[in-house]
C-alpha cells in the first residue's frame, strides 16, 4: 500500500507540473490536477493539503533531480569547496566538457524545462514564484560559481580577479542561451557551438598558464 501511495504521489506531481507549465500556477485548480491524476480532489488532498504544498513538493523534487545529476557527475554542486578538485590539474577538455553536460542537462531535462516555464510565466505574477525563479536561475548559480572561483583565486589556480564578476562573465551567456533554446529550441546547435567556444575562453583568460 506504500507504494501506491507513494506512486500516486508522484503522479500527482507530474500532472501538476504538466499543468502549471502549460497554464501558469494561477491558473490551475486543485481539482484539475485530481481530474488529470484520475482521482477525486478529496483523495488529492490525502498526499498534499493545497496547490501551494503540490508547489513545495515540486521545489523539493527539482533540487533532488539537481542532486542526482551533480552525483552522477561526480560533483557535489552546491558546495565549492568539495567540488574545488575538479578544476585542479584538469585539463580543459574535462572543464568543458562537464559545463556543456550540465548545460545540457538543464536544457533537455523534462521536468527541469517544464519548472523553469512555470516560473517564467509566473514571475511576474507572483512574487513569491519570482523570488524563487531568482533564487534558482541567479543567485544560487552566481553564488556557487563565486566561491568557487574565489577558491581558485587562492590556490593560484586562475588570475587575481574579482570572483563575483569571474561568475557573472562565466555563467550569464549559460542563461541566455539557455532562456534561447527555450523559446527557439531549432537554435540548439548554435547556442552549444557558441557555448563551447564560451567556456575554451574563459579558461584561457582566467586560468594561469602553468595550470591549463
Amino acid at each position: 500500500m506504500k507504494q501506491e501511495n507513494q506512486s500516486t504521489k508522484q503522479l500527482i506531481l507530474a500532472e501538476a507540473l504538466t499543468l502549471f507549465s502549460t497554464k501558469g500556477y494561477e491558473s490551475v485548480t486543485v481539482a484539475e490536477i485530481a481530474n488529470a491524476v484520475g482521482v477525486k480532489a478529496p483523495a488529492l488532498y490525502k498526499h498534499y493539503k493545497s496547490k501551494q504544498d503540490i508547489f513545495n513538493a515540486i521545489l523539493e523534487e527539482m533540487k533532488a533531480s539537481y542532486d542526482r545529476q551533480a552525483a552522477a557527475m561526480q560533483m557535489d554542486g552546491r558546495d565549492a569547496e568539495k567540488d574545488q578538485s575538479l578544476y585542479i590539474d584538469t585539463s580543459e577538455n574535462a572543464t568543458v566538457k562537464r559545463s556543456m553536460e550540465l548545460f545540457l542537462y538543464f536544457l533537455h531535462d523534462d521536468n527541469e524545462r517544464k519548472f523553469r516555464k512555470v516560473l517564467a510565466i509566473e514571475q511576474y505574477n507572483n512574487r513569491d514564484l519570482a523570488d524563487v525563479y531568482a533564487n534558482q536561475y541567479v543567485d544560487f548559480p552566481l553564488s556557487y560559481q563565486s566561491a568557487l572561483f574565489g577558491l581558485m583565486v587562492n590556490l593560484g589556480v586562475t588570475i587575481p580577479e574579482n570572483p563575483q564578476i569571474m561568475a557573472l562573465q562565466y555563467y550569464a551567456p549559460v542563461y541566455l542561451y539557455l532562456r534561447l533554446c527555450d523559446c527557439q529550441p531549432e537554435r540548439e546547435a548554435e547556442a552549444l557551438q557558441i557555448l563551447e567556444q564560451h567556456f575554451k575562453q574563459f579558461i584561457r583568460v582566467y586560468h594561469k598558464e602553468e595550470t591549463r
